[in-house]
């Protein structure tokens, strides 16, 4: 964000949306570590380096089913070498005789005698002296003598002790989030815990009492909570336990005992509704709430921002658990989880970036923003052959769900723009979508 823009929002009243998120998280720490059982770990993400044990593979060991054997004696050059009298595919062949099986459970060193090999499984140690696998398809499958018709390359189909890792080597950094496949690398060096930062257990509060449950449809005086479903879904594929609390009436007491209540549960707790300034906007009266000449745990600041410039950030309870305070309204409420919410979750789970990734496209239609505020608006990002991408706004403007639907990105237009023309390039964030 620039001077020019910072200055702007200042002069409409407004916090500069970098200044305020900047505020927030740097108020945020990290949850302590946990030592978990491995199989716990995914999901997590690493509070310190992890250092291999082990080497992996801990032995030399067969990578194909085949016959174990020295190269030097397939080749033709060892004193085992025996020319076969019929080409299986019509040229030579080499005859080796099998003096052995080998499975992944063998355990007894065997070793290899000149002109002679091994049936081996797939991940069965060697034999001593063996720098060869042939696969079983290059030969006849012979029992007590094969008939080898290919001859591989030195070393093919065997690895090597700490070929892949090798004992005391760094595994993986502090930070790294614990995906399926290094659990895999985890496990197969030998270790069985891990120390990592937990995921952050966030409740989700839908207040207002014009609210009701789904199931139903909107009329007037009633609207259906979208919003703590939305943001319960939300808040789990940031990688949280996501808790849904459900509605709460705008009555103070209530939503204090609520709040006080969800402080034993949570290490964060996200609202929807109440925000702003209107009479039945209760949250931001209950949380913002002087006491004696201390002020509330919660702040509310109107941020540049498009849509929704009210959010609140705090503390509540006796253990001080940071609360978010989103809009009522779905969409700005969607956004304001994208833009404050999310980090926080981040943060917490000790993960970086905090920020989804973001990349330069080429916008493919003229679009209007409101001058001041920064906006973020659902579109459809795609790469372009030949490298880059394209961004196109998807109808509604950034207050519609069915855009945020069918969104893979959202448009990020500056405070400072008022018009970005088709064919310029322009800021996007990329969503995650499983798709």
């Amino acid at each position: 964000m620039t001077a020019t823009a910072d200055a702007e929002a200042a002069e409409n009243g407004l916090t500069p949306l970098a200044d305020y998120l900047g505020s927030v998280l740097r108020r945020l720490r990290a949850l302590p570590p946990l030592d978990l059982d491995l199989t716990q770990a995914y999901g997590n993400v690493l509070a310190e380096d992890v250092v291999a044990p082990h080497s992996f593979p801990a032995f030399d060991q067969a990578a194909v089913d085949g016959y174990a054997a020295r190269w030097e004696d397939i080749s033709g050059g060892g004193r085992g070498y025996v020319p076969a009298q019929s080409g299986g595919s019509g040229g030579r062949t080499v005859r080796l005789n099998v003096v052995g099986d080998l499975g992944a459970a063998s355990w007894r060193p065997v070793r290899l005698t000149p002109g002679s090999c091994f049936s081996a499984a797939a991940g069965a140690p060697l034999p001593i002296g063996a720098d060869v696998v042939v696969p079983v398809e290059w030969t006849d499958q012979g029992m007590a003598a094969v008939e080898i018709f290919r001859v591989p390359k030195r070393g093919y189909g065997l690895r090597r002790t700490g070929e892949e890792v090798t004992g005391g080597a760094v595994l993986a950094r502090c930070g790294t989030y614990v995906s399926p496949a290094l659990v895999a690398v985890l496990a197969a060096t030998g270790i069985g815990h891990v120390v990592v930062r937990p995921s952050p257990r966030v409740v989700i509060v839908a207040t207002g009492d014009e609210l009701v449950d789904v199931g139903r449809g909107s009329q007037p005086g009633q609207v259906v909570d979208a919003n703590s479903h939305a943001l319960t879904a939300a808040a789990a594929e940031a990688g949280a336990l996501a808790y849904r609390v459900g509605i709460c009436d705008d009555d103070p007491e209530g939503l204090r005992g609520l709040l006080e209540d969800q402080t034993l549960n949570a290490d964060l707790i996200i609202t929807t509704g109440g925000t702003g300034t209107g009479p039945g906007d209760m949250v931001r009266r209950i949380l913002s709430r002087r006491e004696g000449s201390r002020a509330g745990p919660v702040t509310f600041t109107d941020v540049a921002l498009y849509p929704g410039t009210a959010l609140g950030f705090g503390t509540v309870g006796a253990e001080e658990v940071p609360v978010v305070c989103l809009p009522g309204d779905p969409g700005a409420a969607m956004i304001g989880f994208e833009v404050l919410a999310r980090p926080a979750i981040n943060l917490l789970a000790g993960a970086e970036p905090v920020f989804r990734p973001s990349v330069r496209a080429h916008l493919l239609e003229t679009v209007a923003s409101p001058s001041g505020l920064r906006e973020f608006r659902p579109a459809h990002v795609a790469e372009r052959r030949g490298g880059g991408y394209t961004v196109q706004p998807l109808n509604g403007g950034p207050f519609t769900l069915s855009g945020l639907a069918e969104a893979n990105g959202l448009l990020v237009l500056g405070e400072r723009v008022t018009a970005a023309a088709a064919g310029s390039t322009v800021d996007v964030l990329l969503l995650d979508r499983r798709r």
